[in-house]
């Protein structure tokens, strides 16, 4: 027994070696087993030099334990202590792997495969690893020379004698050698079957691109053809039983465990399809049927087993469709698709741990690496490797990759893969998770060499790692197109410009010459100003394929720069300030309406930077709306400073050009969002901010029209007091961009002036006003609608207050009093708009609330709009404003409660639809889901009519037909490169709730 000191002793030895378990460990080297060597340093060393020193000396013991004779332990711990190699080695994967340790207490003369140490076992092949398996007779026999093979080259992994590529590609070739030989035993199990056909089994996936996991399906397609004269019916029913055979032998679960399973899905028609085709079969569905993503499956395609010359056929068939699929239509956005819907079929749990599947994950750079092969391999024989590091230093070396991309993409990979096989390599099971266990992450942190804290250094370096693929797996297309048109350093590669033009389409630039002729114009020369442009546009060519349509994103950048390339400031505040950059790119490539604004006075430029708000430089400040009070100063300012009226507006509507395009960028990059600054959460926020911006605008611009029409005429006072009353979404604070200006005018002659006269100056300032913000201009019209006041089009366009008061008194209709819910002064003079509210509130307000009649009124009146006025045609769940739980919808529901209840809740006394919302679910008259279910209704529609004025550069209340403008709107406000149906689907899920809710609301409730 030892004693209390030697313990104490032992203790601190093992914690200082690395064990965690310094207790447990203790007892296990008092085992009877290693009394010989139990205070050896080298046993202690090497032990504590594994990634689980515990668990290595738990296995030793096993494995000592397990020897049948007393010779065999001592046998085993001689050649232990005296041969490194042997050391390092076997202690090496009993610390790293538990199921080989199991493996060798099952099979406990195992061990000595690893001694052997001749120049042949550093580096095994297909004929080294057949040879290990030669001697299996039956599928259990295969599985234990299988382990018996996986442990040598589990042992030169671990020990650092290969690296991660070769290890990868050693266990392809075990792959190989064990198809070779489940396909021996299945033929020598049915000799008659094996006479009938030509069997080939090509390796696809991971096997086959030579970069195999330790535990992986292993995936094939397996092709046959007649032997001889045989029938091929019956010879592809022969081919199909040893295909299946095979894959039992691989797959099936026996005393020791299975090999992999064979996976045939990645076959034509995937499991629905036949097991075997023949080859012209397989021909015949990749030139008809074939989808883009089995094309770049083939990009891993490599015969593996069975009849040889077969195998070569099938690869010359097929090898030159592959190189064809970049010319397929949607080609980068059908890849981009698979990987996104690969994302989206992680559970929400694991994404942040997926090493493989997740973002910044090996299948990333797998997926990038692809794409620029599918793009280039055509032309370009040296990029058609199977091998993701293989075919990215070919994609470096020929110039389509960036040197500096490709060796971190490529340090990432390794560290990835690495990682990948550690965690699988523990127990043998397929696993692509980081593990969340403290000591699976101390374990795996030490086998990839972290030993001060290995869990604090494993998770910094995956985090960046992780970051350098996120980074830089989708950019490494745009860099090289740059040096196809520049000038370059002797030894550097240039893209082809065939090349150049290839990656220009499969990005989706419909015009690549165009787009080639742009990046010279803008970058040729030695000036400084092309330069600067050689460093931005790398980056901004990513910005602009990340949009719908990255031709006019490019022609606009052109066209900007062009007018203020000559400029000290621009190319400065493009380079220097960090929104500024990403901001243009996004504001160019996501529409029409933002870059025309801009193109008509491009120095607007300048409120894409860094700005600082209301106090920003000059009148940039920034992508910030500026309030009212300062708009109007501004107009104003500019009104005084003109010498004509039409000088006057044309100021005015200069500058509300100008902040409709700031406003415009901002709900852009706002939907976007930036590398640094993820798109807007609050979507509720972002409609709001439109809504306010471009309705105090409106105001602002009125205000100024006004004041300049009656300055001209009357000089400083009108002879009649007036007012402008905003109405509708106007008088809601929630214009869009492409909103008519609904208002009611009032005036009130001044003491002593003559009624007859003022009316006629009254009128006469209306018609000035609706003139001049008409006219045609660079500036977009302001159309002043005043449909809405008493009698409509047939009434007069201005009354006096006292006239509004007589009608309202005597004719007023409900639908007025509902109109009358969104009245508010906008201009003019505010003690006249204060008492027309006054006069107005108990209309819309109406003590006791809206009787029954009147509510029927409401109800028949909107019912008849939804069958009169939505457009013929249109689809009644797509109509944003008038179809099924629609704008229309969403705002009658609120405003009947409104006109029922805002006497007595003064929170409902609000113009704004989501203020009124949010008010009756406080006042308890609608429940918190009901508000909810109607206030997103009311953004997403919302949301779309903006979009589609943003893309197409007019109003429309539909979504467009064309596929790259529904794309556009899509992009703003979620949704990637095809997904346009899923955008569709979640509009009608969306309304399709908020109309059911609307049913109950409006039409059913009666409080």
């Amino acid at each position: 027994m030892a004693t209390p000191g030697r313990r104490s002793s032992t203790f601190s030895q093992l914690l200082r070696h690395g064990f965690t378990d310094p207790s447990a460990a203790g007892r296990l080297l008092e085992a009877p087993e290693l009394s010989g060597v139990r205070g050896d340093p080298l046993l202690l060393e090497a032990l504590g030099a594994t990634a689980d020193p515990d668990l290595a000396l738990k296995g030793l013991v096993r494995l000592l334990e397990a020897q049948p004779e007393r010779t065999d332990r001592v046998r085993l711990l001689d050649t232990l202590l005296a041969a490194k190699p042997l050391r390092d080695r076997l202690l090496g994967v009993l610390g790293a792997s538990e199921a080989l340790g199991d493996h060798l207490a099952r099979h406990p003369h195992d061990w000595q495969s690893l001694v052997t140490y001749e120049p042949r076992d550093l580096h095994q092949g297909v004929p080294e690893f057949e040879e290990g398996l030669a001697e299996a007779r039956d599928p259990v026999e295969l599985r234990v020379a299988y382990r018996r093979c996986l442990l040598s080259i589990a042992a030169r992994d671990v020990c650092g004698t290969i690296d991660v590529a070769e290890t990868a590609g050693e266990l392809a070739d075990l792959a190989t050698a064990t198809l070779r030989a489940a396909l021996a035993l299945a033929e020598a199990a049915a000799p008659e079957d094996a006479g009938l056909c030509r069997l080939a089994v090509i390796a696809m996936g991971k096997c086959g691109g030579h970069e195999l996991n330790y535990v992986s399906d292993v995936d094939v397609i397996f092709v046959a053809e007649p032997e001889r004269d045989a029938d091929e019916r019956q010879a592809l029913q022969a081919a199909t039983r040893l295909a299946s055979h095979l894959m039992r032998i691989c797959s099936e679960t026996t005393v020791e465990g299975s090999i992999w399973p064979v996976d045939a899905n990645l076959r034509p028609e995937g499991r629905n399809g036949p097991l075997v085709r023949t080859l012209n079969s397989h021909v015949a569905y990749y030139q008809r049927w074939a989808k883009t993503w089995e094309f770049q499956a083939l990009l891993k395609a490599r015969p593996v087993a069975g009849d040889r010359e077969l195998g070569a056929a099938y690869m010359a068939a097929l090898q030159p469709m592959v190189w064809q699929a970049a010319e397929r239509e949607n080609f980068v956005a059908d890849v981009q698709q698979m990987r996104r819907r690969v994302v989206a079929g992680i559970p929400a749990a694991e994404l942040e741990r997926e090493l493989k599947l997740g973002p910044g994950g090996l299948r990333d750079v797998e997926f990038a690496v692809q794409l620029l092969q599918l793009v280039h391999g055509r032309a370009d024989t040296s990029l058609r490797s199977g091998t993701t590091l293989d075919a990215l230093k070919a994609l470096a070396t020929g110039g389509y990759v960036g040197r500096e991309d490709a060796a971190g993409l490529e340090a990432a990979y390794r560290f990835l893969r690495e990682t990948e096989h550690r965690i699988q390599l523990y127990r043998l099971r397929r696993t692509h998770l980081m593990p969340e266990d403290e000591g699976d992450l101390r374990r795996l942190g030490r086998s990839l060499g972290l030993r001060a804290e290995p869990v604090t250094e494993l998770r910094k370096e995956w985090r960046k790692h992780s970051s350098v693929v996120r980074r830089l797996h989708e950019k490494l297309f745009y860099r090289p197109l740059l040096n196809a048109v520049a000038q370059l350093a002797p030894g550097e590669a240039r893209l082809r410009p065939e090349a150049a033009r290839e990656r220009l389409v499969a990005l989706g630039y419909a015009d690549p010459a165009g787009a080639l002729r742009h990046l010279e114009a803008l970058s040729a020369g030695v000036s400084r100003k092309a330069s600067i442009q050689r460093t931005l546009l790398p980056v901004l060519l990513g910005w602009f394929a990340d949009s719908a349509d990255p031709d006019a994103g490019l022609l606009n950048f052109r066209k900007v720069s062009d007018a203020l390339g000559a400029t000290p400031w621009y190319l400065r505040l493009l380079r220097d300030e960090g929104a500024a950059a990403e901001n243009l790119a996004r504001v160019l490539s996501a529409g029409r309406f933002a870059p025309d604004l801009l193109l008509r006075a491009p120095e607007a430029v300048a409120l894409l930077g860094d700005g600082e708000g209301e106090g920003g430089r000059g009148v940039g400040g920034g992508l910030e709306p500026r309030s009212r009070q300062r708009l109007e100063q501004e107009i104003l300012a500019a009104v005084n400073r003109a010498g004509t009226a039409e000088q006057a507006v044309y100021a005015a509507r200069g500058v509300r050009r100008r902040e409709l395009f700031r406003t415009a960028a901002a709900d852009i990059v706002g939907s976007y969002g930036t590398e640094t600054q993820p798109a807007e959460a609050d979507r509720g926020a972002l409609v709001d901010r439109v809504g306010g911006a471009v309705s105090d605008l409106t105001a602002a611009t009125l205000a100024g029209t006004l004041r300049a029409v009656v300055r001209e005429r009357w000089g400083d006072e009108l002879p009649t007091r007036f007012a402008v009353i905003g109405m509708g979404r106007f008088g809601g604070h929630e214009l869009g961009y492409g909103s008519d200006a609904d208002v009611l005018f009032v005036h009130e002659p001044r003491e002593g002036v003559d009624e007859a006269e003022a009316g006629q100056a009254a009128n006469a300032v209306v018609s000035e006003m609706r003139r001049l913000l008409q006219l045609p201009s660079t500036d977009p019209p302001l159309i002043v609608d005043a449909d809405l006041r008493p009698e409509g089009r047939t009434g007069p366009l201005v009354r006096t207050l006292a006239s509004y008061a007589a009608y309202y008194r005597r004719w007023a209709l409900t639908w007025e009093s509902h109109a009358l819910l969104r009245a508010e002064p906008v201009a003019g003079d505010e003690e006249l708009g204060r008492r027309f509210l006054e006069l107005v509130d108990p209309l819309r307000y109406p003590s006791g609330g809206l009787g029954e009649d009147a509510v029927r009124d409401v109800r028949r009146l909107k019912a008849r709009m939804e069958s009169e006025r939505l457009p013929r045609g249109a689809d009644p769940t797509l109509h944003t404003k008038l179809g099924r739980g629609g704008l229309t919808d969403v705002e009658w529901t609120v405003q009947l409660t409104q006109l029922r209840h805002a006497a007595e809740v003064p929170g409902l006394r609000t113009t704004r639809t989501r203020e009124a919302l949010s008010a009756a679910r406080d006042a308890g008259l609608m429940s918190e889901q009901d508000a909810a279910v109607l206030d997103e209704a009311w953004v997403l529609a919302t949301r779309v009519r903006n979009a589609v004025m943003l893309v197409r550069g007019r109003a429309g209340d539909t979504f467009p037909t064309d596929v790259r403008e529904m794309a556009a709107v899509g992009r703003y406000l979620g949704y990637g490169p095809g997904r346009a149906g899923d955008m569709i689907d979640a509009y009608r899920r969306t309304t399709r709730r908020a109309r059911a809710v609307v049913e109950r609301l409006f039409y059913d409730s009666a409080g």
